[in-house]
Order: structure tokens, then C-alpha cells, then sequence
């Protein structure tokens, strides 16, 4: 017998989306690295994003030699001063800025749901970002949006903008994580920030009433457009000054090259907090398992807890027959699953791969 061990170990590729609340996309993609380690398995991490939480964190990731981190103190959801970090990047006509509306603008600056004022948050604060990232020297910027605290229609970050004297020539690309219409963003979002049924009825109506003022100054009809209603509104607002509103997910994908690092290993492991039937519109569990399928890669899901509805998804655009789900409060219990996603998962991943090796 050779003294060298010349086994095969399988591969993996860890492309988890961040468990929101609990654990950061890049935490999540190291515990899963882990576990699959501990199972024999080589592993890299590849973390995540749709467009909300930690967009800018993996985007900037993949542009890592190039550009640096930036803090600027805007204006919070509840109208008071917060420090937003941000990243800028290239010289000249190549400068490019990657922004998150959540560090400016997120439920939980306000203390989520319950400390929040529903009618009055206000998403000025990402306008601010985007004045700044121009005036630092971007010429593109990339902005992902998801995880606020306002349903405004992107009304506090257009005056924002307009009171700066405009962002120029400069190109911003809206990365929206939904592909909600602009007036629906009230129905489907603002009950997530604390909006109660009379409130979310008047958020309609502001919705609608900003749908037709954008329409007469700026000659765009924003409630035609998919995806304008992501962040409450804010990106159909910024669609309406000349942004660009793209997928999330395929904006991240493109930017770290998620199809070539997916193809050719055994396996690909993704994860999200709640798998449910929004995870097939846009979420990055979703576009995984579809990306997974078209290389011909098996998936395995690692997930904080399934709903009753996650099962709509299945076919077109769902969960398919290759891909293994597993849920942590099954597996672990509500609670630990709840206090410590990242050891759980770590777990699960170890269990389930050395089953197959």
C-alpha cells in the first residue's frame, strides 16, 4: 500500500444567502465550510446576496484589490444621524461605488418592527449615500435594497438628491431583491415594519399619489415597472430620476462569477434563514438551486425553518428533485437553531455530507 492517500475527496461550494437577524451571509458560508470540512469534504466559501442585507459586503468581496470601505454619517430612518459604511472603488471614469440601502436606511436601526413609525420613516438617508458616493468620485453605483424600515416611495432620498443638485451623468443600478410593483410595496411590505391595516391602507394611497407626481415630473410611470417596490418604494423612486432596476441575485452572481464557481464540484450547499414561497421570486436560494441545476450540480438547502408555503415553489423556478432540504429548528430546536445558526449549521452540513461520503 502507498504511504500517500490518493482518495478522492468531494468538493462542495458554500453560496449561502445571510440569515437575516441572526447571522451575516460570509458568518453563514463559514460555517458551512466548516462542517463540510469536518466531513472530509474540500469546501469554499462563496457567500450571497439578492440585493438586501450584506449586498455590499459580498459585491466589494470580489472587488477586494481595488477599493476600500468609506463611513458617512446620514440620516436614519427616524430622522436622526447614523453611520452608514459603504465601499468605493476605481480612479476616474472607472470609480464605482457599491451602497446598501439597509446601512442607512434598515429596520433595524429603529429597532425593528416595534420601534418603528411606519408613516413618518423616511429613506433620505440613502439618497445622502448616493450624493456622497458622487461626490467621492464614483461614476456607477451600485445600490442594494431590501431589509428598510420605510414604505416612502423613495420620496426622502429624491429630495435629498435633488437638494444636492442631482447625481449628473452618473449611472445607478438598483440591485432589488422582489419583483414587487411600486403601490404593492404597502400590501406586501409595510405589515414586516410595523404598519397595522389602516396604516398600510394610507401607505397604498401615498404610493399611488407618488406614482402619479413622478409620472408628471419626470415622465416615468414607475408602476409598471417590476421590482419598483422594493424597499418600500425607494427603488421605483430612484428608477424614476434614471436608475436602472435589475435582479439582485443576478447582480451578485455576475460579480462573483457564480456560475464558473459552481460547476464541476460534487456538490453546491446554499441556506437562508426562512425557506417560503418568496424564496423562488428573486431570493438567492431560489436562483442557487435553478443556477445549481443548469450546471448539473446536486444542492443541498440548509435553512433556519421551512413555512407551510415553501412548497408552492416546487417545478419551474422551485425546489427541484436534486436539491436536499434541511431546517435547523427541526433538526436542533427553535431555540438553539434561533441562538446559534452558525454552530447548527456547521452541524448539519457535517452529518448530512458524511452520509454521502
Amino acid at each position: 500500500m502507498s504511504g500517500t492517500d490518493e482518495r478522492h475527496h468531494p468538493t462542495a461550494v458554500a453560496v449561502p444567502d445571510a440569515f437575516k437577524g441572526t447571522a451575516s451571509a460570509l458568518e453563514m458560508a463559514g460555517a458551512l465550510v466548516r462542517g463540510a470540512l469536518a466531513a472530509s469534504w474540500e469546501c469554499e466559501p462563496c457567500p450571497m446576496s439578492d440585493g438586501g442585507e450584506g449586498f455590499a459586503e459580498v459585491v466589494s468581496r470580489a472587488r477586494a484589490d481595488k477599493g476600500g470601505w468609506v463611513e458617512s454619517v446620514v440620516t436614519g430612518p427616524a430622522g436622526r444621524p447614523v453611520s452608514a459604511r459603504w465601499w468605493l472603488g476605481g480612479d476616474g471614469p472607472d470609480g464605482e461605488a457599491v451602497v446598501e440601502s439597509a446601512s442607512a436606511s434598515g429596520l433595524p436601526l429603529v429597532g425593528g418592527a416595534a420601534g418603528n413609525d411606519p408613516i413618518a420613516a423616511t429613506s433620505r438617508g440613502t439618497g445622502e449615500l448616493l450624493v456622497a458616493a458622487v461626490r467621492a468620485g464614483a461614476r456607477r453605483i451600485l445600490l442594494g435594497v431590501g431589509g428598510t424600515a420605510m414604505t416612502d416611495g423613495g420620496r426622502g432620498a429624491l429630495d435629498a438628491i435633488e437638494e444636492a443638485g442631482g447625481l449628473g451623468d452618473v449611472a445607478v443600478v438598483v440591485a432589488c431583491d422582489v419583483d414587487v410593483r411600486f403601490v404593492d410595496a404597502a400590501t406586501v411590505f409595510a405589515p414586516q415594519k410595523g404598519a397595522s391595516p389602516t396604516q398600510v391602507a394610507a401607505l397604498r394611497d401615498r404610493l399611488g399619489a407618488l406614482a402619479a407626481d413622478y409620472r408628471d415630473r419626470y415622465g416615468i410611470d414607475v408602476e409598471r415597472l417590476p421590482g419598483a417596490g422594493a424597499a418600500g418604494g425607494l427603488a421605483g423612486g430612484l428608477a424614476a430620476l434614471g436608475a436602472r432596476l435589475v435582479p439582485g441575485f443576478e447582480v451578485t452572481a455576475g460579480a462573483v462569477g457564480l456560475r464558473d464557481r459552481m460547476t464541476g464540484h460534487d456538490l453546491v450547499v446554499t441556506g437562508e434563514g426562512r425557506l417560503d414561497v418568496t424564496s423562488w421570486s428573486g431570493k438567492v436560494v431560489g436562483g442557487v438551486i435553478a443556477l445549481a441545476a443548469a450546471v448539473g450540480v446536486p444542492c443541498l438547502v440548509v435553512v433556519g425553518s421551512v413555512a407551510e408555503d415553501a412548497g408552492n415553489g416546487v417545478g419551474e423556478g422551485g425546489l427541484r428533485p436534486s436539491a436536499q432540504v434541511v431546517s435547523l429548528s427541526e433538526r436542533f430546536g427553535w431555540t438553539r437553531a434561533l441562538e446559534d445558526p452558525v454552530g447548527c449549521a456547521a452541524e448539519a452540513v457535517t452529518s448530512v455530507l458524511s452520509e454521502r461520503s
